[in-house]
């Protein structure tokens, strides 16, 4: 899982930004999972919950009311993001608690970075 083997010095070495220069296969696999996890509405609300939760996490049970999903499809769009190392989450009794991994935004944003061109 890319979760558990962020390291946010080697990736945002390896995501130098679009424009600085062509990325390779290996980088373009790497970064495309978690560009995929961001283009779904559910998880990118989701992420949103989850980043802008008050005291930095938020139990899955006060995310699922707010959606018209059934509980499974929310565990499903939860694990795109947990294994794109968007979110990482602890089992804490029958609930689970999700937080950010704010390294895996630092490196998007390095990757989209258009400061150059400004």
């Amino acid at each position: 899982m890319l979760s558990e083997s962020i390291d946010e010095t080697a990736m945002a070495a390896e995501g130098a930004p679009l424009a600085h220069a062509p990325m390779n296969a290996t980088q373009a696999s790497r970064f495309a999972p978690m560009f995929k996890a961001l283009g779904d509405p559910v998880r990118l609300r989701l992420l949103s919950m989850i980043a802008s939760a008050g005291g930095g996490e938020v139990c899955v049970c006060d995310l699922t009311g707010e959606f018209h999903l059934t509980g499974p499809t929310i565990s499903h769009h939860l694990r795109v993001l947990r294994e794109a190392g968007l979110v990482d989450s602890d089992r804490r009794g029958t609930w689970v608690y999700y937080r950010l991994i704010p390294a895996g935004l630092t490196v998007l944003a390095a990757l989209l970075d258009a400061g150059t061109f400004i």
